[in-house]
Formats: C-alpha cells, structure tokens, sequence
C-alpha cells in the first residue's frame, strides 16, 4: 500500500485517478485548487464508501500557507498533478498569458517539488515523485503553444531531478496522457477567445476556432487514462516515461523523427 498524494484532483484525470488509487487500496490524499472543490470532493468520497482511505483537502499550488502545510503531510509517493493553461497563436497571445501558465505549471509545481523533496531527503523517505506532463510535452499543437511549452519545461525538470535525486534513493516519473476527453482541453481552447480581437490580430477568431475544433474533435474516453494512471502510480517499479495511449505514443515518435529532416 502506497500513501500517496495527488494535486488538482478536484477534477478530470486528477479526480478520478485519486477514486481510483484508493480503491485498488492505498491510502490517498486528494487536494483540490479552491474550497467548494473540496466540500463536494468530500461528499463524494463519503457516497462511495472510501472516506477510511481518502483525505480531502485545500492544496492551492500558488498559495504559500498551502505550500508550507505539505511538509506535515504523510505521504512517500506525490504526483504533481495540477496544472492551468491559456492559449491561442503564439506569435500574438498577450505574454503575460504565458507567464500566468508557466507560473502555475512550472515555477509552483517545482516549489512544492522542492518542498517534498527536501521533507523525504530529511526523513529518509525513498519517495517517488510522478509528474504528470502531457503529450504537449514532447510535440506541440496549434494554439496550445503556452501550454506545450510549460509541459516542455516540466520535462526537462522531470529528467534533471532523475538524475539529480538518484543518489537519494527518490525517483522521478513522468505521465504523458494524450487528448482526453475531461474537458479541460476544451476549457483552455477557449481562453484564447478572451484575447483575440479580429481588428487587432492577424489570427482571426473563426480561423482559430476551426482550428481548435479539429484538434478537439477526437479525444478519447478519460476512464482509459485513469485506469493507466492508477496502474503505473501503484506499482512498486516502472519506466520513467509513460505515454498513453500507444497511438499518442507512436504519434510522438513520428513527430520527433520527423524534426530530424524536416526543412524551413
């Protein structure tokens, strides 16, 4: 049994891993980003029966006081899970939009890596920590470039803490779900029309639109990935990297085979 603690799990993949992983028998504590997340959570946990194996509570990744109450947590496997995004044509979208997704996926989620890190390595916990990247980590996709560039980011910080922490006895894993049908795809498609103006961009909103609606249109059902989730997170060993599905995995190869040869 693994005591394992789970960001943004107030929704999507997060959610239903964290149900997952208690009912295959560990002991989980499952955060969420705001208050009502948790008191619904909460009640959820309690309808299905799981309330002696999950502990609902606020972890906000950019709130300081949050931050610091992990380290009285007891857990030895974590899984940086929350993430944000705001998207849209990278060559117009406002650059704060971009520090704002960056902020979240990659300055926070390593602050409070370190946080953990530095808790295990006092206590002499061999933990493990799994980042949850994404597809958008090893390729990228039109108008998700903010995004795809913090997963970027959150790969190279997965690998440099591989190494870094081997001699620790903690190790590192990634998860790279692919177009998953939870609805935050869509949500973070949609920031881009926050920003465009067809009087000010080149990007023009109906082009954009169409674009993402291409995207969007074949995502694959979330229970897939959770399953795979609760899988490769409850094992006591495995790979450091995790693609899912296998045809986002080929995909991937492709690409980057691709980019080998690929002219201007």
């Amino acid at each position: 049994m693994k005591k394992i603690l789970i960001t943004g799990a107030g929704t999507g993949l997060g959610r239903g891993t964290a149900i997952g992983l208690a009912q295959a028998g560990h002991q989980v504590i499952a955060t969420t980003e705001i208050w009502p997340q948790v008191t619904e959570l909460r009640g959820h946990i309690e309808e299905v029966g799981l309330q002696d194996r999950v502990t609902v509570d606020k972890l906000d990744v950019l709130d300081a006081r949050d931050i610091t109450a992990v380290s009285g947590w007891d857990f030895d496997t974590f899984v940086s899970n929350a993430a944000t995004g705001d998207c849209g044509p990278l060559a117009e979208i406002p650059v704060d939009l971009v520090r704002r997704t960056f902020e979240t996926n990659v300055f926070a989620n390593l602050e409070l890596t370190q946080r953990v890190i530095r808790t295990w390595v006092d206590a002499g916990t061999a933990g493990r920590v799994v980042f949850i990247s994404s597809m958008g980590g090893m390729l990228t996709a039109f108008g998700l470039g903010p995004y795809c560039a913090s997963k970027h980011a959150l790969e190279a910080i997965a690998a440099t803490l591989r190494d870094e922490l081997a001699p620790t006895g903690i190790t590192v894993q990634t998860i790279n779900p692919g177009a998953y049908r939870t609805g935050f795809n869509d949500r973070i498609a949609d920031t881009a029309f926050r920003w465009l103006d067809d009087s000010v961009h080149f990007n023009q909103t109906a082009d954009v639109n169409a674009r993402f609606a291409e995207i969007l249109a074949n995502q694959f059902d979330p229970q897939d990935m959770i399953d795979k989730m609760v899988e490769i997170i409850g094992a006591e060993h495995g790979t450091y990297r995790n693609v899912w599905p296998p045809q986002t995995e080929e995909l991937i190869k492709q690409v980057q085979e691709a980019a080998w040869t690929r002219t201007e």
